[in-house]
């Protein structure tokens, strides 16, 4: 009797092992199966380890970004279009893994759990797909970029949707370069500098100082700074300035982009301050575009610096690094309230329906309507004092410039121009990116302004 008293219950455990096996394996099947599919082996959706089986994807405006033909995947008939939209589309190989067509692989070929991989081989194509940037206006901050590394990125800042997203180098998929591994013009090619680039902020990181000297210094508007070229936060130190300014304001510290102010305004808030105000703007902080599409999270830590360190940080110019996308999110936020909008790049699929998506930066309120106006009052100062207003005519442009040194050698800084429109109706943020670029009000600056006139005044 004990014998079979045991023997019953290991059938039971055995039987209760399956079940947890079953449920495992179907758990794993619902959550899985599309990346199983999606292998390169899979000769159903991949031929020679190209994407074949996948819908057409389009532009806002219907032009044709990519589609299946004969089993064969066709791109933009505009070359220039080709080059300008290929880290947003993706490359045949899937080699850009930020590309819809590899974060968005199965929907684009419509596979499903019921149906399997049976439509792919009867239609040999997927589910249709329409994004939200202008291949227009990419085409035209493409041109505008040149031969040079960086990027351009332009979003509605009420809606989220992305109208332009532009990475160089870049190159044509109907003529990929055969030393593409090999040469340094190539540098980082299957990267998107806008979403996944590890920058130097350099004083575009002023806004973010700014802010947290709103938030937490009641008198900052009424304070008096002295520039003398350099500020020294203690004996032998010192921290150089690109002019001296003088006796300046706040508005005007920023306007002038004051090293000698930021940094002593950095090292006055003091690294807690700093480090939760970073924070709470995204910086650190995962961003993703459609919950789908992840950037480069950032880095910032200033726990325990010195006060030099503290400084340079301040101004943009210690260990932090972020992409491209953070900034914008930023002055996306200050343009709109303070209210980061979640960011946005396919605007149908096929049927009209959105996949469901998680979105972690939904509508973040990541500032005070009180501070965001602040801001916006600060930024546009910057142009009509500082910049010129002639040079943005009609655009009625808040912006900061930065101008990150990599080295002693001017030609290698970074130049960073960013900032928004004041426009209800043209509500679009942007920022520009040229490496190697030596000022950014003088190299990103006339880009910014090249692309946001084409948008406005479909001057392209």
């Amino acid at each position: 009797m004990k014998m079979i008293t045991k023997r019953g219950i290991f059938l039971w455990i055995l039987c209760g092992l399956f079940i947890v096996g079953i449920v495992f394996l179907s758990v794993n099947l619902a959550v899985n199966c599309d990346v199983w599919v999606m292998k390169r082996y899979n000769k159903h959706v991949y031929s020679n380890g190209e994407l074949v089986g996948a819908g057409t994807i389009y532009d806002t405006n219907g032009v044709v970004l990519a589609k299946t033909v004969n089993s064969d995947r066709k791109y933009a008939e505009d070359k220039s279009v080709r080059r300008a939209t290929l880290h947003t589309v993706g490359d045949p190989k899937n080699f850009i893994r930020t590309g819809v067509q590899s974060v968005y692989d199965s929907t684009l070929t419509g596979y499903n759990m019921i149906d399997g991989v049976y439509n792919i081989k009867k239609n040999a194509k997927g589910s249709d797909m329409k994004l939200t940037i202008d291949s227009e206006i990419c085409d035209v901050a493409y041109k505008t970029l040149g031969n040079r590394k960086g990027t351009v990125g332009v979003v509605n800042y009420k809606t989220g949707e992305i109208v332009c997203m532009i990475s160089t180098p870049t190159y044509d998929v109907y003529e990929a370069p055969k030393d593409i591994d090999t040469n340094e013009n190539y540098e980082g090619v299957y990267i998107n500098r806008l979403l996944s680039a590890h920058y130097v902020p350099g004083s575009t990181f002023k806004i973010v100082t700014a802010i947290c000297a709103i938030e937490n210094m009641p008198d900052i508007y009424e304070r008096k700074f002295e520039c003398t070229g350099a500020y020294q936060p203690q004996e032998g130190i010192e921290i150089k300035c690109n002019a001296k300014h003088g006796s300046l304001d706040f508005e005007t510290a920023l306007a002038k982009s004051c090293n000698s102010v930021f940094s002593q305004l950095a090292i006055e808030l003091g690294e807690d301050k700093l480090n939760e105000t970073a924070k709470r703007l995204g910086i650190g902080s995962k961003i993703t575009i459609d919950g789908r599409i992840n950037a480069y999270e950032g880095k910032f830590d200033v726990k325990g610096v010195s006060d030099d360190k503290l400084g340079w940080t301040g101004i943009g110019q210690g260990d932090t690094r972020i992409a491209p996308i953070t900034m914008l999110r930023i002055v996306s936020a200050i343009a709109n309230n303070g209210v980061a909008p979640n960011f946005k790049l396919v605007k149908s699929i096929e049927n009209g329906k959105l996949p469901s998506i998680k979105l972690p930066n939904a509508n973040a309120q990541i500032m005070t309507p009180e501070v965001a106006t602040q801001m916006t009052d600060l930024l546009r100062k910057n142009v009509t004092n500082h910049y010129g207003e002639n040079k943005y005519k009609g655009l009625n442009l808040c912006a900061k410039s930065g101008t990150a040194q990599i080295d002693e050698i001017d030609e290698h800084n970074i130049a960073w121009f960013t900032g928004f429109m004041n426009d209800d109706n043209n509500p679009y943020a942007f920022v520009v990116v040229v490496e190697n670029g030596n000022s950014g009000s003088k190299t990103a600056g006339p880009i910014a302004n090249k692309v946001l006139q084409a948008i406005v005044n479909n001057e392209k």
